[in-house]
């Protein structure tokens, strides 16, 4: 399971991931505090995307991003184009 180098790149295929079946989508956060690293995992067990930093300043993008996963999985309406508005 490679980790994406950019945070473009991951958001997208992210995105993308959660809008082919939004049923199946699993995301993780893990953060391991003696290495400073922050890792986010979204999977659907058939594709898995990760991405791991250091970085203060990609904390509020990840953040931002899971904010938004999140709430499309708890919405009702349809997940067509929500994403996209963004």
């Amino acid at each position: 399971m490679p980790y994406y180098q950019t945070w473009e790149e991951f958001a997208r295929a992210a995105e993308k991931l959660y809008l082919t079946d939004p049923m199946k989508v699993r995301v993780a956060l893990k953060y391991r505090h003696c290495d400073g690293n922050i890792c986010m995992k979204v999977t659907d067990d058939a594709v898995c995307l990760q991405y791991k930093t250091d970085q203060a300043q990609d904390v509020k993008k990840i953040e931002k991003l899971h904010g938004k996963l999140m709430r499309l999985m708890v919405s009702k309406e349809s997940h067509s184009g929500a994403m996209e508005t963004d």
